[in-house]
C-alpha cells in the first residue's frame, strides 16, 4: 500500500490532482463564454446554455458505466483513457459548424470527463494506506476548485482576445501534455482485483439506495443545490455582460474568483460535522446562499461579488455535508451510493441552468430571486424531511437495543 511521505504517495497524489484539476478547467471551459457564443451563433441564452448543460448532463450519465467498466479493465487504464481522450474530443469541436453540432462535441467531452471522476477515488482507496487516502482525497477535491476557476478564467480571456477556437485549441494541447504527465507519474496497480459481471449488482445497488429516503433525500438537496449554486454564476454572466454593466467576457469571467471562498466552507464543514448536526449544517449553508441571492440583486457590482461568494461558501458547505452524509449512511455499495449523489449533483446542475436562465430572460434578476426561492424552498423542505428520518431511525436503533438485553 503508499502510505504518506513516501516518493509513490507524493507521484500517485500529484499525478491524480493534475488529472482532477484538468477535468475541471475542460468541464467548465465554456461557461463565462455563453454570451460570447449567443452572439456568436446569434442564439438565446436558453439555446447557448446547451454548451454547458450537454457536458454536466453526459458526464452524469456516463459516471456509473465507467465506474462498472473499471472493474473489469483497471482504474489506472480507464483514468488514461479518460484523460487521452480530452485533446481529441477537444479538437473535434472546431469542426463543429453550428450550436448543435458543437453541443454534442461538449456531451463527447463530458463522457470522456467521466472515466477519470468515476474511479479516482476508487484508485486511491485500493491503493493507498487510510491515513494517506485521506490527505490525497482532501488534495483531490481541492484540485477540483482550482482546476473548475482556472479553466473558467482562462475560457473567458483567451476566448475574448482571440477567438472561442483558440481557447479550445489551448486547452486541448494543455490536456495532452497533462495527459502525458499522468501517464508517466501514476504508479501501476497493485490491489486491484478484476470483477466481472458487476453491472446486475450495481443495479441492484442503485435500486437499493433510491429506496432509502435518508440517502435519496440526501443526493437530492446535492442536486439541487449545485443548479442553484453553478447557474446562478452563468446567470451573473449574462447580467455582467448585458446593459448598463456592459464588462468584457474576459473580466466577467473573474466573478469565478468567488468560487475560493466555497473552498474555505467546505473545509470547515468537516469540522462542523465532528460536533454539530450534519442536517441543521445543510440549512445553514442553504440560508447563507439564500442571503448571497438576495444581496446580489443590489445594482452595484461589489454588492453582487459579495453576494456570489456568500453564495459559493453556502452551497460548497451545503454539498459537502450531503456528499459526505452519503457515503456515511449507505451500509453496502459505498461507491456506488457516492456515484448515485454525484449523478444527481450533476444532473442538477444541467437541468438547472435552463430553469434559472429563463427565470432571468422573463423576469431579470427579480425574476430569478423568485425562481430561486422556489428551488431554495425545495432544498429546506428536502433537509427537514432527511431531519425527520434521521430521527426515525435514531428511535428505532435505540428501541432494537432496549429490546435486545431482554431478549
Amino acid at each position: 500500500m503508499i502510505d504518506l511521505k513516501t516518493p509513490a504517495y507524493k507521484r500517485a497524489s500529484f499525478a491524480l490532482a493534475l488529472g482532477s484539476f484538468l477535468v475541471f478547467c475542460n468541464l467548465y471551459l465554456f461557461q463565462p463564454m455563453l454570451p460570447l457564443m449567443a452572439n456568436e451563433f446569434s442564439a438565446t441564452a436558453t439555446e447557448v446554455n446547451w454548451l454547458l448543460a450537454a457536458g454536466t448532463l453526459s458526464l452524469a450519465v456516463m459516471l456509473v458505466p465507467w465506474a462498472v467498466g473499471s472493474e473489469v479493465i483497471g482504474r489506472r487504464r480507464v483514468m488514461l483513457i479518460s484523460l487521452f481522450l480530452l485533446p481529441v474530443v477537444g479538437l473535434l469541436m472546431l469542426g463543429a459548424e453550428s450550436l448543435l453540432m458543437l453541443s454534442l462535441a461538449r456531451a463527447g467531452m463530458g463522457a470522456a470527463l467521466a472515466g477519470f471522476a468515476a474511479v479516482a477515488v476508487a484508485y486511491m482507496a485500493e491503493e493507498f494506506t487510510p491515513q494517506a487516502l485521506m490527505v490525497a482525497v482532501g488534495g483531490y477535491i481541492s484540485a477540483n476548485s482550482l482546476g473548475g476557476i482556472v479553466g473558467r478564467l482562462a475560457g473567458g480571456f483567451i476566448s475574448d482576445y482571440w477567438g472561442w477556437q483558440t481557447a479550445v485549441i489551448s486547452m486541448a494541447l494543455f490536456s495532452l501534455v497533462i495527459a502525458l504527465l499522468v501517464w508517466k507519474l501514476l504508479p501501476p496497480q497493485q490491489h486491484f482485483v478484476a470483477r466481472k459481471g458487476q453491472l446486475r449488482q450495481h443495479t441492484q445497488s442503485v435500486i437499493q439506495h433510491l429506496r432509502k429516503p435518508v440517502l435519496w433525500y440526501a443526493m437530492l438537496i446535492g442536486g439541487v443545490n449545485f443548479a442553484l449554486f453553478v447557474n446562478l454564476y452563468t446567470v451573473m454572466g449574462f447580467r455582467l455582460v448585458a446593459e448598463p454593466y456592459s464588462v468584457p467576457v474576459s473580466w466577467a469571467s473573474m466573478i469565478f474568483l468567488c468560487y475560493l471562498t466555497g473552498t474555505l466552507s467546505a473545509k470547515f464543514s468537516g469540522r462542523w460535522s465532528q460536533f454539530y448536526n450534519p442536517t441543521t449544517g445543510m440549512i445553514i449553508g442553504t440560508t447563507v446562499s439564500v442571503i448571497g441571492m438576495w444581496v446580489a440583486a443590489i445594482e452595484t457590482i461589489p454588492a453582487m461579488m459579495i453576494g456570489l461568494m456568500l453564495i459559493s461558501s453556502g452551497a460548497f458547505f451545503t454539498h459537502s455535508l450531503a456528499y459526505a452524509w452519503v457515503s456515511q449512511k449507505a451500509t453496502t455499495a459505498k461507491a456506488t451510493a457516492t456515484a448515485l449523489y454525484l449523478v444527481h449533483y450533476y444532473a442538477g446542475g444541467s437541468l438547472g441552468g435552463f430553469y434559472l436562465i429563463a427565470c432571468w430572460q422573463y423576469g431579470a434578476w427579480q425574476g430569478v430571486l423568485l425562481g430561486g426561492m422556489v428551488l431554495y424552498g425545495m432544498v429546506y423542505l428536502l433537509c427537514l424531511r432527511l431531519m425527520n428520518k434521521e430521527k426515525v431511525a435514531v428511535k428505532e436503533k435505540a428501541a432494537v437495543k432496549d429490546i435486545q438485553p431482554a431478549a
